[in-house]
């Protein structure tokens, strides 16, 4: 059936970018090879060209999912009612990052920074990567609007302005957590309080 195959499919192509990605948080993209991913994925030549027909494809598609589960991230904290404070928005954030990367069978923010990394040199991957951003800071933004209505945040700041800051916290995090290996969601969040002025959060 139709069905049985599609999720075939998706298993597959699961599978494959789940050893590209194991392979990228080792060896990062510039050593990683597709042979490197048909060994890790224990599938044939053929099948892995089936589903990604050159290295860049695959690139572009860790690149997007790398930042797929910060989009996931946000939605959650979306749901969320009452609308969380920017500080308790850090930590949430930055919980569901440390959550994700221990979870999954390889650490998802070494393969970020990866991503990070090739954008820099790749114009193809910077344009996915900085299109995925785009997408967060809007649901940032949005977000920004409901603290804006619940007194969080200065009613006549600009939501796409502060969404820029916001966003910039995610990515101070990850580094850290993976160079100094010091930082953790509750004093990171702790720290983010203690910028703001004695009246509040």
């Amino acid at each position: 059936m139709p069905k049985v195959t599609d999720e075939h499919r998706e298993q597959r192509r699961e599978q494959i970018l789940m050893a590209a990605m194991i392979c990228v948080a080792e060896e990062g993209f510039h050593k990683t090879t597709m042979a490197h991913v048909i060994a890790g994925s224990g599938l044939s030549a053929g099948a892995v060209y089936g589903y990604f027909s050159s290295k860049d494809e695959l690139i572009l598609a860790i690149a997007d999912r790398s930042l797929s589960y910060l989009d996931q991230a946000i939605d959650e904290v979306q749901a969320r009612d009452p609308v969380p404070s920017p500080v308790e928005v850090t930590r949430l954030l930055t919980s569901m990052i440390v959550e994700r990367a221990e979870a999954a069978p390889v650490d998802l923010t070494r393969v970020v920074v990866s991503a990070w990394a090739e954008a820099v040199r790749n114009e193809d991957v910077r344009h996915a990567v900085a299109s995925r951003i785009d997408l967060l800071r809007s649901k940032l933004a949005d977000v920004i609007i409901a603290q804006q209505s619940a007194g969080h945040i200065d009613a006549g700041a600009d939501p796409e302005m502060v969404a820029k800051s916001l966003f910039g916290v995610m990515p101070g995090f990850v580094l850290q957590r993976l160079i100094t290996r010091d930082v953790t969601p509750a004093d990171y969040a702790a720290g983010y309080a203690s910028l703001r002025r004695p009246s509040g959060d």
